[in-house]
């Protein structure tokens, strides 16, 4: 693509605003360098990454990607043999654990199926023992942990007791020394251990001088008692810089050897960034993926500018490439002739970049070799063209240079000069372009082009809808009729003599003024038909609601009877239950009762546990309620030894007893005998009529959260604020941020005098939706910032 034509068409508005959604700044770089691309293949490609970005960001939240740095040239520093310093290895660290991150974010339950991502997140290699041995070594980027090696903290705990010592040994001689000092005090000079001493008695202090004051009235001496103590603390500080630079060649050559995995890592991550910044972008300008085809078929539907506010701007249709290739738009001044084209040509470029499009779903876009643009004035000064010239060195340009496969855009098609000649000029410009195969889209103001575009196949008419009565433009664009020029109508409205109208009609041909008529007729049918339509369509959708109520009507009947048939079901695992303990107890009795020797006791005892029996059958039969059998069973057909399903216990078993003239019959499962109805069975035999379940679908609450999660960003400054008000942030920031589905954002409240900092993290503590926090790391912000992770 020509950079004037990105220029014209303001694409890099649009690689800014995808700028925007970056989390790192070689991903924001990367993205600053972005042109759309002419391969079918790679188009549709980078529209499915988009597709999946947005999928995973209304499910479950964005990638957690951002702010990983460029460690390539670190890397191969360390190859090289190298050693990295400690705020090197940090940053090495972090992108290792962004990776690590990245894997467990995508690996989750809740994530939908997302291949290209997928194929991409499998490729990343998590060393995670080099990730914690960095971590457990380096505290900060200047500061190294004591548990490093055994030997750094042997080392570190000696330094601490030879301070001590040479403290001791000075105060000593300040203590003894106090006429011949300047000040009662200990110094450092050199790194050495120094006291101040007056110039006049420098020889009552035996040792070493390192440096004096800027009177010359005081020299700071090193005293000969504890040079050799300053000596050995010296020597141990040698030890310990020799041990940490140790360490960090063994880190450094363990990043060495990861060394191809780490800058794979950084190349991978790098794309996930900048797929995650597409998803977000689509999700802030409510886009959606467009159709890609190679039949040069341009369809956009409810298109809207992206660059324009989304409460202002009206959407519109346009298409062309299928049965014509050239439309003419006509209509009035500040009507949207311009927004049309750049709206045509903004869109195209955007998919060709892999972006999706502010436009309803079934839109089209075909893969253009290029785009030309001759929009708004473009007068040279500096070459003394006139406005009319510098068009039409354009047009000259793109006239060699478009063919097939290619989107001209052309505005104000031949104005600047006598419009006879324009006009003229325009058709045979639009002839020359249709014949080289290219699309064009060209706005004008002649009736001419009107008639042509009438009278010659493969060309279309289109128009600004402009309302007299209000004399305002609608900015919806009609393909398939001209526009009325409106200049008599808006002239009598606003008050100009009739007189004078009648005279300038006169003066007209009358060809063009039949030809006004005939457009007014056309506008006043298709106004007609579109009231109709929108008639149509809103009984269409009044039966749709409809519908959609009776479904949910539906669906909720179906819910309460799952629930009552579950509750059924628990009933009866209760009653069988029951039924097993209750014969486990007879069983007992009848060993008992076989014990008695008296024959009335043992009638005793029977008659008693056949009332007992008595009951329960009751009471379980009182409890179940029978589902309706919606395949009842012919009684006629039921004969003993028939396998059957209880419904009402879910369980099958065997008919013994044949139903009476009730329908109540005997059913034997496993070893318990029940009475049920023979509604309350069916036949399992096969060929009999089963039972078909309705697949529930699964109801998604990801639409809900569609717009906050693009809204909600994942940090929030409070700096500068009282305590009070920023509590009140905080509060309904977290409440905002649980509700949108990110896992953890971060607060920024800064270091100051810790006010913030304590009071919003004794608040978190409070707050139900929030696992835990802490303070962010050396690349997080510090103690200056807290971070905050959610409960799942």
């Amino acid at each position: 693509m020509k950079e004037k034509t990105l220029k014209v068409l303001e694409y890099k508005k649009i690689i800014d605003m995808l700028k925007e959604q970056a989390g790192s700044e070689i991903t924001a770089k990367a993205i600053s360098e972005l042109l759309p691309v002419c391969d079918v293949r790679d188009i549709r490609e980078m529209q499915e990454e988009t597709t999946e970005a947005v999928r995973l960001i209304t499910s479950k939240g964005p990638l957690p990607v951002g702010g990983f740095y460029d460690i390539e040239g670190l890397v191969l520093f360390a190859r090289k043999g190298g050693v990295l310093t400690m705020a090197q290895l940090l940053k090495i660290l972090y992108n290792m654990k962004t990776a690590e991150r990245v894997v467990a974010f995508t690996k989750g339950d809740d994530v939908p199926q997302l291949p290209l991502i997928d194929s991409i997140t499998e490729i990343l290699v998590v060393h995670k023992n080099l990730a914690s041995e960095i971590d457990r070594c380096i505290i900060s980027e200047d500061e190294m942990a004591d548990n490093a090696s055994s030997e750094l903290r042997r080392i570190r705990r000696a330094i601490i007791r030879q301070n001590d010592a040479v403290k001791a040994k000075i105060n000593h001689i300040l203590n003894s020394e106090k006429s011949v000092l300047q000040d009662a005090i200990v110094t450092i000079r050199n790194g050495r251990y120094v006291v101040p001493v007056k110039q006049e008695y420098k020889s009552s202090v035996p040792g070493i001088i390192h440096d004096q004051s800027g009177t010359g009235a005081t020299l700071f001496v090193e005293p000969q008692a504890v040079v050799n103590m300053n000596n050995e603390l010296r020597q141990l500080e040698l030890d310990e810089k020799a041990e940490i630079n140790r360490i960090l060649t063994e880190l450094s050559e363990a990043v060495s050897e990861c060394c191809h995995d780490l800058i794979n890592n950084q190349k991978l991550l790098l794309k996930l960034d900048m797929i995650n910044a597409k998803g977000r972008l689509s999700v802030e300008m409510d886009g959606e993926e467009p159709e890609i085809n190679e039949d040069g078929i341009l369809e956009l539907i409810s298109a809207a500018h992206p660059l324009i506010d989304r409460k202002k701007v009206v959407p519109i249709n346009i298409s062309i490439g299928e049965n014509y290739s050239t439309l003419v738009v006509t209509g009035p001044n500040t009507g949207g002739k311009t927004v049309s084209l750049k709206t045509a040509g903004l869109l195209s470029l955007m998919a060709q970049t892999g972006l999706h499009i502010p436009a309803s779903p079934g839109s089209k876009v075909p893969v253009y070799k290029n785009i030309f643009a001759d929009i708004g004035d473009e007068q040279s000064i500096e070459q003394s063209l006139s406005t009319f010239s510098s068009h039409m060195a354009n047009i000259v340009d793109i006239i060699e240079n478009a063919g097939e496969g290619c989107l001209v855009l052309l505005d104000e098609l031949g104005a600047g000069t006598d419009p006879t000649e324009g006009a003229a000029l325009a058709i045979s410009i639009l002839r020359k372009l249709a014949e080289s195969g290219c699309c064009t889209i060209a706005t004008t103001h002649y009736t001419e082009l009107k008639k042509y575009a009438i009278s010659t196949e493969g060309v279309e008419n289109a128009s600004m809808e402009f309302d007299v009565e209000t004399l305002s433009p609608t900015y919806r664009l009609v393909i398939g009729l001209p526009g009325k020029s409106n200049a008599f109508e808006i002239s009598r409205k606003l008050g100009l003599k009739k007189d004078i109208i009648d005279e300038a009609s006169q003066l007209i041909e009358g060809g063009d003024i039949a030809f006004e008529d005939v457009i007014s007729s056309l506008e006043k049918d298709r106004k007609r038909i579109e009231e109709e339509r929108a008639e149509a369509i809103r009984i269409t959708r009044e039966i749709k609601e409809e519908k959609e109520e009776l479904d949910r009507k539906l669906q909720r009947l179906e819910e309460q009877r799952e629930k009552k048939i579950t509750a059924a079901k628990e009933e009866a695992r209760a009653i069988i239950k029951e039924a097993k303990e209750t014969a486990e107890d007879f069983r007992q009795e009848l060993k008992e009762i076989a014990r008695l020797e008296s024959m009335g006791e043992r009638n005793s005892r029977f008659d008693k546990g056949r009332r007992r029996l008595n009951e329960i059958e009751k009471k379980n039969r009182s409890v179940i309620k029978t589902e309706k059998n919606r395949n009842p069973v012919d009684p006629s057909r039921i004969k003993r030894g028939d396998r059957v399903k209880i419904l009402t216990l879910g369980q099958n078993g065997e008919v013994i007893g044949l139903p009476d003239e009730r329908g109540e019959m005997q059913v034997q499962v496993g070893a318990m005998k029940f009475n049920v109805n023979v509604e309350e069975v069916m036949l399992v035999d096969s060929g009999a009529p089963m039972s078909k379940t309705k697949k529930k679908k699964a109801s998604g609450y990801a639409g809900i959260y569609r717009k906050k999660a693009a809204t909600v960003s994942t940090s929030i400054d409070v700096r500068g604020k009282n305590l009070d008000d920023a509590l009140m942030d905080v509060e309904k920031y977290i409440d905002d941020a649980y509700i949108s589905g990110l896992p953890e954002v971060t607060v920024i409240h800064g270091r100051g005098e810790g006010i913030l900092s304590k009071g919003i993290r004794t608040r978190l503590r409070s707050l139900k939706n929030v696992k835990e926090y802490r303070k962010g790391g050396f690349s997080e912000g510090g103690d200056g910032v807290t971070i905050v992770k959610f409960k799942q």
